[in-house]
This record gives structure tokens, C-alpha cells and sequence, in this order.
């Protein structure tokens, strides 16, 4: 079975504006351009996987089923667009905040590498053809740690109505899609839904 390549993508501060622990509807406003992104992503053979720390669920802010549930919702909203995302891992610990099970010092919060290598063994990923975008320091340490061959910083920008991301984030990772897609040349399968994974 040949290797699948990926574009990671962070949650807060990359999908959605980060307002701080975003885990409803009403609370989520996504970041002008990344329906773009992910569609061009799965049309060069990308699965679209959401990598985040949701300490939120550690700090008692909303529970893992409110979460899974949140997060049905914005895949649902991605369809609308014609976008997806293909799966989702999420860290559910804190190692200091973390209430009763959630506090421990796990292998899954970035920056360490644990979502990525899961994903990577889940999809049967290569890393080193795969892009991550992440909006802090910890989402480029789990990638680079991981081997993930591009990690791009996200970087924004208010166009009046919307926060979307800047021109030159969007460029760069539209041109390493179409770099690594190009080098690749291989027509994958189509794309189905996969479980959130915690």
C-alpha cells in the first residue's frame, strides 16, 4: 500500500479564530481561507487531519462527548463548502491543570509528536511529504519532532469582515501541496470519513 501524504492542521487559531476554548456554534468564526485550503489539499491527494490540544476538555470547560459533538458539527459545516476534513486527533490531558483522569504528562500534547505518529500509523502516512499549520510554537516543534517534511506558521490578517490568513501562508502551502502532489503524481482513492481519535 503506498504512503498517503497530509496536511496537518491545528484547530484554534488555524480552523477557527482562537476566542479561547472554542467548542460551540455560536463561539465558532472560521478563519477566512481555510475552506480553500483544504479543498485544493484533497485535490492534490491530501487527507485533511485535524491535530489540537483541547486542555478545555482537562479543565472541565466541556466534556469529551460535547467536544466529538462540536466537532461533527464544524465537519458538517466544511462539507457546505465542499471542503472536509478527513480525521480529527485531540488531546484530552493537561499536566498541571487537568482534573481527576486528564491530569497527566500524556505523549499526545504538542509539542510533543504523539497525535502525529498515531495519524501517521493510522493512514499510513509519509511524513516527510506531508505540511502542517499550526499557529504556535508547540503545533511546529510536534511536527518537526514528528518529521513532517513543511511546518508552516500561521499568520493572519483583518480584512475588515473577516480574519483570514495572510496571502503568503496561503501561497506557501498551496505551492508545497502542489510541489508534493506534483512530485507524487498518484491518483489516490476517494476520501471517507475517519473517527475522531483521542
Amino acid at each position: 500500500m503506498m504512503a498517503r501524504h497530509a496536511l496537518f492542521l491545528d484547530k484554534d487559531g488555524v480552523i477557527n479564530v482562537d476566542h479561547g476554548y472554542v467548542c460551540s456554534p455560536e463561539r465558532t468564526e472560521f478563519v477566512g481561507g481555510i475552506f480553500d485550503l483544504c479543498r485544493e489539499a484533497t485535490r492534490h491527494d491530501f487527507l485533511n487531519i485535524v491535530i489540537t490540544n483541547q486542555a478545555g476538555i482537562a479543565r472541565g470547560y466541556y466534556t469529551e462527548q460535547q467536544f466529538l459533538a462540536y466537532m461533527d458539527w464544524l465537519r458538517g459545516e466544511f462539507r457546505k463548502y465542499d471542503a472536509q476534513i478527513d480525521a480529527v486527533y485531540y488531546c484530552p490531558h493537561h499536566p498541571v491543570h487537568g482534573l481527576g483522569e486528564y491530569l497527566r504528562d500524556c505523549g499526545c500534547r504538542k509539542p510533543k509528536p504523539g497525535m502525529i505518529i498515531q495519524a501517521q500509523r493510522d493512514h499510513n502516512l509519509d511524513l516527510a511529504g506531508s505540511v502542517l499549520l499550526g499557529d504556535c510554537t508547540s503545533d511546529i516543534a510536534a511536527g518537526e519532532t514528528a518529521g513532517v517534511g513543511t511546518c508552516i506558521v500561521a499568520r493572519m490578517e483583518d480584512r475588515g469582515e473577516r480574519v483570514s490568513l495572510k496571502a503568503e501562508v496561503t501561497g506557501a502551502v498551496l505551492s508545497e501541496l502542489a510541489r508534493i502532489g506534483r512530485a507524487s503524481s498518484r491518483k489516490g482513492p476517494g476520501h471517507d470519513d475517519v473517527e475522531t481519535i483521542r
